[in-house]
């Protein structure tokens, strides 16, 4: 029986881990992989005490914190699903080898994070990896000097935007929204300061109300087509394709409460509506997804799990 597993070895579940190792917890720690999102992230400049770090080193940083109390990160293991036993929970999980193990615990930390939505339309499955990404940090060094279209209209779509500036030859930004003033100018859930870059860059071209219907190629992209705000289907010749439309909570095998879009409800002690859950970071109904505020949460979790286990009667 353990104490403790905690999912997800991103900001939150390394928090999580760093607070139940100094605790002496008998947990393990199960994870796709070490990093998440952050690990795909660009310069990270918001982290309280590092001015600039890129992602993938301050994810190792974490991991590497952890690791430092002795405890092993199990990586290549996915939640599939999770069972009552009484008090107890049951979790199932499937190696990368497709082997599937459960283990019993008393409470569990899902910090299972989030991962890109797909705009689901002809081409995009066909074309992934061969000029459609959904990480433009990892592969927009692979279109230099070549013509890129970035689709979204939040942060990660402008950042996109601005890294592929000075890669590429040209880049394309195509956002569903108006410019309109109502919704910040196309970009409704954008930072001011970078919609106002992404507006003086002379290699991007900004293309508003505009909605992605297909990706087209041969063994590799060579154009999208959209439909602009009257209904007409116009194609744009790109090399590349940056798909940045959003994200979707990896939560689908946790059976507590959610909303519409698959977050997880929380407390203000990330306590789910079942007895011995938590949740933590981007996988909740957190209003903001920040790398700070998922280890708060994280650690939240953790203090939340001892004082559950603390009082525990079987």
């Amino acid at each position: 029986m353990l104490d403790l597993v905690i999912l997800g070895a991103s900001a939150a579940g390394c928090s999580a881990a760093i607070y139940s190792a100094r605790r002496k917890l008998n947990f393990r720690f199960i994870s796709d992989n070490i990093g998440g999102e952050v690990a795909l992230s660009g310069v990270v400049n918001n982290w309280p005490g590092i001015i600039e770090i890129q992602g993938f080193e301050l994810a190792n940083n974490f991991a590497n914190h952890v690791k430092s109390y002795d405890v092993e990160i199990e990586t290549g293991l996915r939640a599939t699903a999770i069972k009552q036993a009484g008090k107890h929970h049951i979790i199932c999980f499937k190696k990368a080898t497709g082997e599937e193990e459960c283990v019993e615990t008393k409470t569990i930390i899902i910090a299972t994070g989030i991962h890109p939505r797909k705009l689901d339309v002809p081409g995009e499955k066909e074309f992934d990896r061969k000029g459609v990404t959904y990480c433009t940090v990892c592969d927009g060094p692979l279109f230099k000097n070549k013509i890129t279209a970035t689709i979204g209209s939040g942060n990660a779509a402008l950042e996109s935007a601005l890294m592929m500036n000075n890669i590429a030859k040209k880049t394309y930004l195509i956002s569903k929204f108006p410019n309109t003033t109502e919704n910040k100018g196309g970009f409704p859930k954008g930072e001011d300061i970078l919609i106002e870059k992404v507006k003086t860059m002379p290699n991007i071209e900004i293309i508003y109300s505009a909605k992605t219907t297909e990706i087209i190629g041969d063994k590799k992209v060579t154009s999208l087509k959209y439909k602009d705000a009257d209904g007409k289907e116009n194609t744009l010749v790109v090399d590349g394709i940056m798909i940045h439309a959003g994200m979707t909570p990896n939560s689908d095998f946790a059976p507590v409460e959610k909303d519409k879009i698959g977050q997880i409800a929380v407390n203000t002690k990330c306590q789910t509506n079942i007895p011995g859950i938590y949740a933590a970071g981007d996988v909740t109904n957190i209003p903001f997804k920040q790398i700070t505020i998922s280890a708060g949460q994280g650690a939240t979790a953790a203090l939340s799990t001892i004082e559950y286990i603390n009082r525990w009667k079987e």
